[in-house]
């Protein structure tokens, strides 16, 4: 990993974010030859997903959202990762992180035992909106680009008159306080999110989640990666956030180990409902008022994993 960092430097890829003051971890720009080729990845995967597609619109959500927005869809209150400090050495840890040795926890840095018991550290950036700093003005920085689409699912129907099923994409940035931030720009605190959701009704919902697994693969294919490099990782029940009937993770051969390249999920009817309840607002499908639709495939890739193939 310190070869291909130290080439992404020297070539003008992608440098340190305010390295001349010592830099901050987890963040990262790009130079002159990685703004091209991070351009180019994103104008193409537009093209495929939206410009080549008559069942896929577009849309540019704000970063900052009202906050009943992460209220209802759960992220204030379950965003979290837990969290683990090291007494030996100081290190501030996921708990997934520890590696177990002869049935103890240990960490990964300094091999030491004396850890913190996990508690629970919420991912996302708060903020304020407005002149003062008070509970009223409290907002956070995106942690996905989704919720845009959720929220503004209706005016986008109505607006586009399109007929189930159909999608909608978005490109932009997001942000989550990593709490250890690793392998080159894998794990960072701002990232860009490539992200297709796609409604339907609820019995197409698993043709479609294979529908969109085989697009998806085809698309890396397409781009010159080798398909022995991706393996699809069926994500067991136990694991599967509680509201998805399905979830795939296309995973690669990185530098660093076997890792999620991109997410292709069936969330069923979740999001939307839930925004529905919580705003009071109609977010069914014009031409069936009992059903409200369901997301059968959404497609997340974020662009940081991908540079580390580049």
């Amino acid at each position: 990993m310190e070869k291909i960092v130290s080439l992404c430097k020297r070539r003008g890829f992608i440098f340190q974010s305010s390295e001349i003051y010592g830099g901050l971890n987890g963040l990262w720009d790009y130079g002159p030859l990685g703004v091209e080729l991070k351009r180019n990845l994103k104008n193409y995967w537009w093209r495929v997903m939206v410009h080549e597609r008559d069942d896929v619109v577009g849309m540019d959500g704000s970063i900052l959202m009202n906050r009943a927005v992460w209220k209802a869809s759960g992220h204030e209150d379950t965003f979290t990762d837990p969290m683990v400090d090291c007494r030996s050495c100081k290190a501030r840890l996921r708990a997934d992180q520890l590696v177990e040795k002869k049935g103890a926890k240990q960490c990964p840095v300094c091999g030491g035992k004396d850890l913190t018991e996990p508690r629970s550290f919420n991912l996302m950036f708060k903020t304020y909106v407005g002149a003062t700093e008070d509970e009223s003005s409290i907002t956070y920085l995106r942690p996905e680009t989704a919720q845009a689409i959720f929220v503004q699912f209706k005016s986008i129907l109505d607006v586009s008159r399109k007929k189930l099923p159909f999608g909608v994409a978005q490109i932009g940035k997001a942000f989550r306080n990593e709490i250890n931030p690793r392998n080159f720009t894998f794990r960072s605190r701002e990232f860009e999110q490539m992200e297709l959701e796609y409604f339907c009704r609820p019995e197409e919902g698993m043709k479609l989640l294979e529908y969109w697994k085989e697009e998806r693969l085809k698309f890396y294919e397409d781009i010159g990666i080798a398909r022995d490099k991706l393996h699809v990782l069926t994500v067991p029940d136990e694991e599967r956030a509680f509201y998805s009937k399905g979830t795939y993770d296309i995973e690669y051969d990185f530098p660093f180990g076997r890792q999620e390249l991109e997410g292709v999920a069936y969330r069923t009817d979740y999001d939307l409902s839930q925004h529905q309840k919580a705003s009071g607002k109609s977010l069914e499908f014009s031409h069936d008022r009992d059903n409200i639709p369901e997301t059968a495939a959404a497609s997340k890739w974020i662009w940081n994993d991908f540079a580390n193939i580049a």
